[in-house]
């Protein structure tokens, strides 16, 4: 079985090794928009979709698959041990199974890079990646994860800001993060990196909930550090080095938004 991580969406953007697993497959499962973006590749394979929440089911479909002898491609998007699929299907196969059955994970390119490349270079320093989903994670230790975050100066990208029903994390998050950081931080967002209509603003952090109606669990923000700047359409982080006796650790270009 195949734990594969098909990256942002872009078929283009798979890498060979997830290609080829996805191409020698029987069977494909993953959740239904994942499967929709493959579909010119796995014509004429058996396809088992699902929508939201039925991950588990999934997982279990699969591993029952394997078990009966299928070679079986478990499909997510960016990366499988990234919030991603890995973790479940261990979790779930029990010791008699993982000696049944030959796992291999594919890595893909994660959310935060491939919105990162669109905005520029704000992950060119350290950063920290913060689900805002409390759907498996108790927003008090949401929080306290930011409070942490914001407190080292890093980068931050939020994962899953915001849903229709689920809107008041990303607020208190914006709330933290203007209690600990500058409110003329840069502020990436990104929605549907890498598919059809993507999305790419940059603005400051005491702007960024008037950005919130287009905010969604396709989005990404990356929020920078206190030595992020902008320089005409690109967010960069500086890495540190010094440049012809420029030093952009402690000085940076003016912030601009567009």
């Amino acid at each position: 079985m195949s734990i594969v991580g098909i990256g942002p969406g872009d078929t283009s953007l798979l890498s060979l090794r997830a290609l080829k697993a996805i191409n020698k497959c029987q069977v494909i499962v993953g959740y239904t928009t994942y499967i929709k973006l493959l579909e010119d590749l796995i014509r004429n394979k058996e396809v088992i979709s699902s929508g939201m929440t039925e991950e588990i089911k999934r997982v279990k479909l699969a591993i029952k698959k394997a078990l009966a002898g299928k070679d079986v491609c478990l499909v997510c998007s960016g990366d499988p041990g990234v919030y991603g699929m890995a973790g479940l299907a261990l979790e779930l196969l029990n010791k008699e199974e993982i000696d049944r059955i030959k796992i291999e994970i594919i890595p893909g390119i994660i959310a935060a890079s491939s919105c990162a490349s669109l905005l520029g270079a704000p992950l060119m320093h350290d950063f920290a990646v913060i689900s805002l989903s409390d759907l498996l994670t108790d927003m008090q230790l949401i929080k306290q994860r930011i409070k942490k975050a914001c407190a080292g100066d890093f980068v931050i990208v939020f994962y899953n800001p915001r849903s229709k029903k689920r809107t008041r994390p990303l607020k208190k998050a914006w709330q933290i993060l203007m209690e600990h950081k500058s409110p003329n931080t840069p502020v990436g967002i990104v929605r549907n990196a890498e598919r059809d209509n993507t999305e790419v603003i940059i603005t400051i952090l005491k702007d960024m909930l008037s950005y919130a109606e287009k905010i969604d669990m396709t989005t990404v923000i990356i929020v920078g550090n206190a030595h992020t700047f902008v320089k005409a359409r690109y967010m960069i982080t500086p890495r540190g080095y010094k440049l012809n006796g420029f030093d952009s650790n402690r000085n940076k270009l003016q912030n601009s938004v567009y």
